[in-house]
């Protein structure tokens, strides 16, 4: 399985910290260190996925449980109005981030902040983020990587001006943390509260023409 480029050095690092353990401390100690090696593997494992097609379809863009999905609220939401879905991911969840909708990336904006449970209401917007604005079809779709207590380091490999495709990779968080997904308020949500979602495949909302 394929594995994001920002889980080697994790993996590395524990490795050689493996092997020095092994002859300073003894095997156990190596042992577990080797164990968190397989750990960060499987944390940045970035499996392949059918993406859903359908040019009004928004898909997830990152696998995780729903904990907002209806209209946006609070002073963390981009200005104008919204629909809002967000999801929490939890440190077993796959962290590799896909875009939502085909289009053109149009900003990207960092947002320095605070490292609050990602599950709070107030984490959207107290948080630290990076957040993506997309033009599909002239419809702006924003989606926005939060951080969270254990995730401390947003990675965001998308620009102003790079055209991209619904479900292609752009990003990846660590360890643990949230996206939040703005949706014109024209558009039908299909998932609620609750429900789990998968990157690239799930449609979180339909696009009215």
């Amino acid at each position: 399985m394929r594995i994001d480029p920002a889980g080697w050095p994790f993996v590395g690092g524990a490795l050689a910290l493996a092997a020095v353990a092994v002859v300073s401390l003894g095997a156990a100690a190596g042992l577990a260190l080797v164990a968190c090696a397989a750990f960060f593997l499987f944390f940045f494992r970035d499996p392949d996925r059918q993406v859903t097609p359908g040019a009004d379809v928004i898909l997830a863009p990152a696998d995780g449980r729903v904990i907002v999905a209806g209209a946006a609220v609070g002073p963390g939401a981009p200005e104008g109005q919204w629909l809002q879905v967000s999801m929490f991911l939890s440190p077993v969840d796959v962290h590799v981030n896909r875009m939502p909708v085909s289009g053109r990336v149009t900003r990207v904006n960092y947002h320095p902040g605070r490292f609050l449970p990602a599950y709070r209401s107030d984490a959207g917007h107290l948080n630290e983020y990076t957040e993506v604005w997309v033009d599909h079809d002239a419809q702006p779709i924003v989606v926005r990587q939060v951080v969270g207590v254990l995730a401390r380091r947003i990675v965001c490999r998308t620009r102003p001006g790079e055209d991209v495709t619904a479900g292609q990779r752009f990003g990846v968080m660590k360890f643990g943390s949230r996206m939040d997904v703005f949706v014109p308020t024209t558009a039908e949500l299909t998932v609620n509260i609750g429900d789990r979602v998968t990157a690239a495949v799930t449609v979180i909302a339909r696009l009215q023409e």
